[in-house]
């Protein structure tokens, strides 16, 4: 069923007792052309653009628990695509792009909001290192601006400029970034491909791959044998436990990334901002609740839950970029795992097994890439090759040197 306002009439007229699922619930065929493990964004979306793009419609998206269970539906929603290095810069401004067309491409209401996002700095060192990385961003076409000290006053009077040890002296936005609806990005990738013939499979968790002269064949699941001609991971926090039913070891550490909203106030912050002395970022919703996060917590877990510790630590940043927050009440958090590759950017490759691809290592830039990584997940899958967009994004390149150190913090998870 196309959504349209002559649908939603038609259905106003009969009470609203007509509508169709937004996907079917299939039982799992004997085999696929491709299978993908992981019902998340990154997941769905290849299975969309595997469809849409590259005509392959004999899919299967295979989820342990219900769609948006999983990293989709646990992140502070933040889209952009202020990247510096121009293995990254080209891909997540891809992304961003799509971003902005997807509500019209798979016809569903994503609640995408470019309301801008604003990283702030606080010393000179900060400023020029901002300058330089605008500079990076412009050269490629990506919007950016320098926002001095008298402009953020007058945009966010509520900062804390005057802060003892940490002055805000200006910031670094991208008009284009903001907010989508993170639940909306599932459901709508997940009714897209639905229509184009892919199977959606809830509550089928993979517990095997099955190899035979070393490549792989199908997978071992809850709900039986499914042979498969490609085999394409996104499982995201999991990743490594699920390539190793391969035998393949990932260079990935599993942490616990902790986000919270507020209870719901009158509208107040119109932009994303981001502490740039702490990790520490917050918008607010359309329901009013202020949504924040900050840093993993900084040991290996695959609980979607944190420590209290991290809890104390991202409210500490809070209020010293914004004291006004002391007065909100914290409504829930919840915590989601992320896959931290080494140099803190994610891979997107064949893998050196027959008939296996690999999509991982997101830390904590997942979800802005849901588009981007599906669509170019979706071209090395049909293709046998990376697009020039993740070309970079290999998996041997912790082999040969050639790593991608967005945050220059070196080959330490927990300071990605």
């Amino acid at each position: 069923m196309k959504y349209s306002i002559f649908s939603l009439a038609r259905n106003a007229l009969s009470g609203h007792k007509n509508w169709q699922p937004a996907w079917r619930s299939p039982d799992p065929k004997p085999e696929y052309d491709v299978i993908i493990v992981g019902g998340g964004g990154h997941g769905l979306a290849t299975a969309y653009y595997l469809a849409k793009l590259h005509g392959i419609t004999n899919v299967a998206v295979l989820e342990k628990g219900y769609l948006g269970s999983g990293n989709i539906g646990r992140n502070t929603t933040i889209i952009r695509s202020n990247y510096l290095l121009p293995g990254n810069n080209p891909f997540y401004e891809k992304s961003l792009q799509l971003w902005e067309g997807l509500e019209q491409d798979f016809n569903f209401n994503a609640m995408v909001s470019q309301r801008g996002v604003i990283n702030l700095f606080h010393s000179d060192g900060q400023r020029d290192a901002y300058v330089r990385r605008g500079n990076a961003m412009r050269i490629h076409g990506v919007d950016a601006e320098i926002i001095d000290q008298h402009s953020l006053r007058d945009m966010l009077p509520f900062l804390n400029f005057d802060n003892g040890r940490f002055p805000i002296m200006g910031g670094l936005m991208q008009r284009r970034g903001g907010t989508v609806r993170h639940d909306a990005v599932a459901w709508g990738f997940a009714r897209g491909a639905d229509m184009r013939g892919v199977d959606v499979i809830q509550h089928c968790e993979v517990t095997g791959i099955k190899r035979e002269k070393g490549r792989v064949v199908g997978v071992e699941t809850s709900k039986g044998f499914i042979g498969c001609k490609k085999l394409g991971l996104a499982a995201a926090g999991n990743s490594t436990t699920v390539a190793k039913m391969a035998g393949l070891e990932l260079p990935i550490e599993s942490h616990v990334l902790q986000a919270f909203v507020s209870e719901g106030i009158k509208p107040w912050l119109d932009n994303v901002v981001t502490f740039g002395v702490g990790h520490f970022y917050i918008s607010q919703s359309d329901k009013g609740g202020l949504v924040f996060g900050g840093d993993i917590d900084g040991y290996n877990s695959y609980a979607q839950r944190g420590n209290l510790p991290t809890v104390e630590h991202v409210v500490e940043c809070g209020l010293a970029m914004i004291p006004s927050l002391s007065r909100a009440r914290v409504l829930r958090s919840w915590g989601g795992i992320m896959d931290m590759s080494m140099d803190g950017s994610p891979i997107i490759d064949k893998t050196d097994i027959d008939n296996l691809y690999l999509n991982a290592g997101w830390c904590y830039g997942g979800f802005k890439a849901t588009p981007a990584s599906g669509w170019c997940f979706a071209h090395t899958i049909a293709n046998d090759a990376p697009h020039e967009l993740n070309s970079a994004m290999r998996l041997d390149r912790f082999r040969t040197g050639y790593v991608m150190d967005e945050t220059a913090h070196g080959a330490q998870a927990n300071l990605h």
